[in-house]
């Protein structure tokens, strides 16, 4: 395997950084990940605006324009002959000194990486089981406007979901109210509206939750963002969530119960699908 690292195509065993990076030490950084469908990056431009944004936000100087990152992605694509894949951007502050403080380290470190997709097929989203985590998030955090590599939270909540037998964990914050998944942003479906919880209430403003949203405006179905308690979302007539790596993701239980399937998550799975593969 080939990986980009700051500039260079290497072996990935020959793509190291320093014990002192930050990344590592304290997770001060910023990750992306993405579809890549022959050849291309999907939504690469909107990762990486999100990218540019938190870095300005973190005082990390970005080493690269977006521009030569998506050229540099797609050079890595070929050098790897994986023209369906998985794609993820890294950027840390870099090496700097023993604390807290970010001072001296101003030589960042970019990665990019691949790794095998999983299959694709329009007639059958993946499906998966949900189960509410004992973790939950901060209900207001500028941070989570940002894909941070500081995702212990999502880490501890998703191996409880599995410790438990289920596929992902449901996320809720410190208001009680529902705010994502540990991979993904969360959707479901009430009186023949599909609903998500609005940003800002701990849920990261996904990119494949801004696509869903486009393809629902495309489709003519209506959609609502608006705030629910865990409870209330049993109700609901469908769940789904939206992540990069797979798209479309239907959950069939939530915590043991059985969820109805709607027909609308089909709608816009398919839509999706058909987004991805265009030439």
């Amino acid at each position: 395997m080939v990986v980009f690292l700051n500039g260079e195509f290497v072996p990935e065993k020959k793509a190291v950084v320093p014990v002192t990076d930050r990344g590592l030490l304290y997770g001060d950084g910023l990750f992306e990940t993405m579809r890549v469908y022959n050849g291309k990056p999907f939504r690469m431009a909107q990762h990486l605006e999100r990218m540019v944004r938190g870095a300005d936000f973190l005082k990390i100087k970005l080493p690269f324009t977006p521009k030569e990152l998506q050229q540099f992605a797609e050079q890595l694509v070929g050098k790897n002959e994986m023209p369906d894949s998985i794609l993820r951007v890294t950027l840390t502050r870099g090496p700097g000194q023993r604390g807290y403080s970010p001072k001296g380290a101003d030589k960042p470190n970019i990665v990019m990486t691949l790794d095998q997709a999983p299959p694709l097929d329009p007639a059958n989203p993946p499906c998966w089981s949900l189960v509410t985590s004992s973790f939950h998030i901060p209900s207001s955090d500028p941070l989570a406007a940002f894909k941070t590599t500081s995702k212990l939270i999502q880490v501890a909540a998703r191996a409880e979901a599995e410790a438990k037998g289920a596929d992902e964990a449901l996320l809720v914050n410190t208001n009680g109210e529902v705010a994502e998944t540990a991979g993904g942003n969360l959707f479901w479906v009430y009186h023949d509206k599909i609903c998500t919880t609005p940003t800002g209430r701990g849920a990261l403003p996904g990119i494949t939750r801004a696509v869903a949203l486009e393809i629902c405006q495309v489709l003519g179905l209506p959609t609502n963002k608006r705030v629910i308690k865990p409870e209330a979302l049993r109700n609901s007539e469908g769940i789904f969530l939206t992540q990069s790596a797979l798209g479309v993701v239907c959950i069939t239980s939530l915590d043991g119960v059985p969820v109805p399937h709607s027909p609308m998550m089909d709608k816009l799975y398919g839509a999706y699908c058909e987004m991805l593969t265009k030439p």
